[in-house]
């Protein structure tokens, strides 16, 4: 079994100000936990002959802690418009069933909430998940107007990702506010390990 897949993605959470989950420090949303979705719009992918070109899908989550103390809750969403086919497809991809990055992260998942699907979408730097919210993603910038990024964290969904503030309201398994932001190109594959989404040094 083999995949690849590739485009934009686009995250919210409650942390305030820089979410600490990618350098693993303790989330700095209410009560010490971070809660977010992240919505992938895949515009070229496949995984064994399954086209995913075109598919939205947005991953929840709650993170208690530190990301490496684990217990995790996560959860996907498919948008409607995706086929039963391509949704079974990248929910294998996101459990981790297919191998890749993604399989890399089971290990810390306490609790799997399954797949649902929705409507899902990911227009300039604003998500849109039916019935979990919307966000829209300000990147921050310099002095000179350039856009502020963070590279090879120690948990991240690409090698150099920008980050801003968030607004909106959000719901992982709770409804929260979005404060902080995160948004760059991805592509994984089956072969790929955490280490090589995030750059290695």
């Amino acid at each position: 079994m083999a995949y690849r897949i590739a485009g934009k993605y686009a995250a919210a959470c409650n942390c305030a100000l820089v979410c600490p989950c990618p350098y693993d420090g303790p989330p700095t949303g209410d009560n010490g936990e971070c809660r977010g979705l992240l919505v992938f719009s895949i515009k070229d992918g496949n995984l064994d002959g399954t086209d995913l070109s075109g598919v939205d899908l947005a991953l929840w989550n709650y993170f208690p802690s530190n990301l490496t103390s684990g217990n995790w809750t996560v959860g996907i969403v498919v948008d409607d418009g995706a086929s039963d086919e391509q949704a079974q497809a990248v929910e294998r991809i996101m459990s981790g069933q297919e191998g890749g990055p993604f399989a890399d992260f089971a290990p810390l998942i306490g609790t799997y909430a399954g797949m649902e699907r929705g409507s899902v979408s990911l227009s300039a730097n604003t998500i849109t998940i039916g019935g979990r919210g919307e966000a829209q993603i300000d990147p921050f910038t310099g002095p000179d107007g350039s856009e502020t990024t963070v590279s090879k964290a120690m948990f991240g969904f690409a090698p150099t990702f920008k980050i801003g503030r968030s607004s909106g309201r959000i719901r992982a398994d709770q409804e929260v506010e979005a404060r902080y932001g995160e948004t760059a190109d991805f592509e994984y594959s089956s072969e790929m390990g955490a280490a090589d989404v995030r750059g290695r040094a």
